[in-house]
Order: C-alpha cells, then structure tokens, then sequence
C-alpha cells in the first residue's frame, strides 16, 4: 500500500516521473486517437467514403471511430491481464508503440479512388489494432501514477492522466489546423497525413520518459504477496466473480462525461461547421482553447474530489450536465464565434470535468492491486465503447430524426445519460479516505481484501470477502 510517511527524495522523485511519464505518454496516445477523430469528422467522409451520399459518408466515418471503441474492452481485457502479471510499466511501453505504429501506417494509406474498397477496408483494420491498445492504455497510466501518488492525492494523481486526453486534442489540433489551411485539394491529397506521420517523432519521446519509469509500489507489495499466498488464476474472472457491481456502476458512471467528450471533439464540431456556418479553421481554434482549459479543470475537480469526496463532486457534475446542455446546443446556434467558444467550454471544462476528474481514482480505488488493472482497464474501456464510441452516431442519427438542424433530440438523450451516471455516482460508495487493498477475493479475516461495491462489511464478511475501512 502507499506510504503515508513522510517519503523519501526517491520516493518523491519516482512519484514525479511516474506523473510526468504518464500524463506525456498519455498526451502522445490520445494525440494519435484524437486526430483520427477530427480526421472522421472533416476527411474521411471524402476519402475513404467518396461514393456515397455526404450524410451516409459521415455515418460511415462515425463508424470507423465507433470500431475503435469497440476494440477497446479487448484491449482492456488483454493488457489488464498482462499489467497485473507482468506489471504497469511493460504495458504501457507496449502500448505506446502500437498506437504510433498505426496513426503513422493510417498517415500513409491511399484513398477509396485509388485502391476501391480495400481503402475503407485498411482503415477499419488499423482502427481496430489502435482501439486495443488504447484499450490497456488509459488505465495503466492512470494506475502508474495512482499507485505512486500519496493516499490523500490520488484522485489528482489519476487525473493527471486524464489531462492527457485534452492535452493530445489540443497538440492534434494545433499541428492539424495550419494544414487545414490549404486549398481543399492539397488538405485532401496530402495535408492532413503529416500529422499522422510525426507520430514517429511523438513515440520516441514518449518511449524514453515510460522506459524511466519504476513499477508501482502497490503492484510490487501484491507481487511479494502473491509469491507466499494464491493469486487468481484469471484476473477477469476475479474481477467479476468478486466486483461485479463496481464494473456496472463504473460503466453507468461513465457515460455521461464519455458521451459529452465524444460529441464535442466530432458532432459538435462537424454540426457546427456544415449546420452553423463555422469556418473549419476557425471552429478547430475555438475548440483547441477551450480543450487548453480543459486541461486544468481536470487535475482541480480531482483534487476538489481528493478534499470532499468523489462522490459529491461527480454528482453536481452529473446536475449541472443535464442543465447545461441546453444552453450549450442554443450558444452553438447563435453563429458568433465567441458563442461557439463559450458553448466548447460549458462542455469540455465544466460538464464533462467536473465528472470526469474524479473518474480514474474512483473507478481504480474499487479494485484491489492484483486485478486493479483489469479491473479498471475492462470499466472504463466499456464505458467508453458505450458513452463514447457511439456517441457521434447516436447524435447523427437523432439530428436527423429532428430533420436536420434541431438538436433538441440530442440533449433530451444527453438528460438521460446524466440521470443515470448521477444515480450511479449516489449509490456507490466513498473511496477517497479508504486505504487501497492488495488483493482480491481474500479471506475474511485478512485486512487487504477488496469489498465489492454496495456492500458494507458485514455483508462483504457474509460473502466472504473483506475490506478495509480504515
């Protein structure tokens, strides 16, 4: 378990790398993933998709971004098992050059007029293979730097991580948008392939800050406690045989803030520009700034959360969603830009961070370290297929039923989605105070066993599974 001693200048150093090294190479990642999404939403449709009526181009593009997501439990499933083997660290070097290996051979395909079906095809193959290793991603550098982090800082250490997220959009878009600049041919033809391209660049940097990296002391200590005592056999099954409502409660509580990222980094911006009349370049720059502010709001609703609870923090999050969004869609309609940007900034910076900041320590303090990986990698991965991955297809397909131009459709689901992730944040359980546990599906008298969640620890003795509430 963490030290809550005063650490030692090594300690203290470690910590440091763990949070640098995971926040970059997390930066690296989602720059990767999040350039395909705004390459989904602007170049696709007219690439890969050319033969077909703009709109179904669009949903066919949504589609490729929504296998992705799809891919990812995989990914989750595969390199859980693997992190809580093997360990954090091999993982997410592992990850790391997958991702850039295929953002760089994505850089490099030929179009549909060029090569037919196999175009659209390739693309689909290669979102595949970039959806598993996001898949393992998050999660092991959440934990990496989690595991690190002192007792009462993990929900900031966690979200430090999750700052990546909006850090890759923001360096997505800011090497995206001088090349969207070009005449319409050259962008097609060859602009928007160089930021895929300097992927490679992005990956080494990324592979010499994670290579420095120690494992976590949290996986060590579960490692020496496995050698003299059983470990399962399977991390999955452990995992649901053990935690199956804290992988539902996790899933529900995700998918109001991943439904929220989702929209506004391919929906929103494509709604904006072919609906409201945005210039491309200017809707990108609107969007970069508010995703600039995104990266603070993150790390300061995670240490807020750190103070008073996850729970609490979340909750209003989830209320001030299904409020917002109303005035977001109407601010998005009024066809100034400076409306455009307050309408990215109620929806990235307040709605989605004050639930998404939280999320990572909430969803890896339910699980205990010999399946945490697992555990929290297999959550959130399929939360993030369920909120996010069919986020922007869901969106398309309720403007449409509207006839086109009125979103209300889209809010009344995005209502519904906070309801749930709302209940979900109220019946879980208060983690933030709980020292971490080491092992799962433990006897009832030990004191590092992991309480499944809803249960209080009588039951949890009843069930045979102990926790610690200290």
């Amino acid at each position: 378990m963490a030290d809550s001693t005063a650490p030692t200048v090594e300690a203290t150093r470690a910590r440091r790398r763990a949070m640098v090294s995971s926040y970059l190479g997390t930066t690296v990642e989602f720059y990767d993933f999040l350039l395909y999404g705004t390459a989904a939403a602007l170049v696709f449709p007219a690439l890969f998709f050319s033969s077909t009526d703009p709109m179904i181009g669009t949903l066919a593009a949504f589609g490729t971004l929504a296998v992705g997501y799809f891919a990812r439990p995989i990914g989750g499933v595969i390199f859980g098992h693997f992190g809580d083997r093997l360990g954090r660290k091999k993982m997410l070097v592992l990850t790391l050059v997958i991702m850039g290996s295929v953002s760089f051979l994505i850089g490099l395909l030929p179009s549909d007029q060029q090569i037919g079906v196999w175009a659209p095809i390739l693309l689909v193959t290669l979102r595949l293979i970039q959806g598993i290793a996001v898949g393992g991603e998050w999660a092991g550098a959440a934990l990496m730097s989690m595991e690190h982090a002192k007792p009462r800082s993990r929900g900031f250490a966690a979200s430090i991580v999750a700052s990546g997220g909006p850090s890759g959009a923001v360096l997505a878009t800011l090497v995206l948008v001088p090349f969207s600049l070009l005449p319409e041919d050259q962008f097609l033809a060859w602009g928007w392939r160089v930021p895929f391209l300097l992927s490679a660049v992005l990956v080494i940097i990324g592979l010499v800050l994670r290579l420095k990296v120690t494992e976590t002391p949290e996986f060590a200590a579960a490692q020496a406690r496995a050698a003299s005592q059983p470990k399962p056999k399977a991390p999955l099954l452990a995992v649901f045989r053990h935690n199956p409502l804290s992988v539902l409660s996790g899933l529900l509580g995700g998918l109001a803030p991943l439904f929220m990222q989702s929209i506004l980094a391919t929906f929103v911006l494509t709604y904006a520009v072919n609906v409201g009349g945005y210039p491309r370049a200017e809707a990108l720059w609107l969007v970069t700034i508010a995703n600039a502010i995104h990266i603070f709001t993150i790390p300061a609703f995670a240490v807020l959360s750190d103070r008073v609870g996850r729970r609490p923090v979340m909750i209003v999050g989830a209320i001030a969603g299904a409020i917002l969004i109303w005035p977001l869609f109407a601010l998005v309609g009024m066809g100034t830009w400076w409306s455009l940007l307050a309408a990215f900034i109620i929806g990235n910076p307040i709605i989605q961070a004050t639930m998404y900041g939280p999320m990572g320590a909430w969803i890896g303090e339910k699980f205990a370290a010999d399946v945490r990986y697992t555990g929290t990698a297999v959550t959130y991965q399929l939360a993030t297929t369920f909120g996010a991955g069919l986020a922007p297809l869901i969106a398309t397909s309720l403007l449409a039923a509207a006839g086109g131009t009125d979103p209300s459709l889209i809010a009344w689901f995005f209502v519904a989605l906070c309801v749930v992730s709302g209940l979900a944040f109220l019946l879980s359980k208060e983690t933030h105070n709980k020292e971490l546990a080491l092992r799962t599906g433990a006897p009832a008298d030990a004191d590092d066993a992991a309480v499944s969640e809803f249960e209080s620890p009588d039951e949890a003795e009843v069930l045979g599974i102990a926790g610690s509430t200290r």
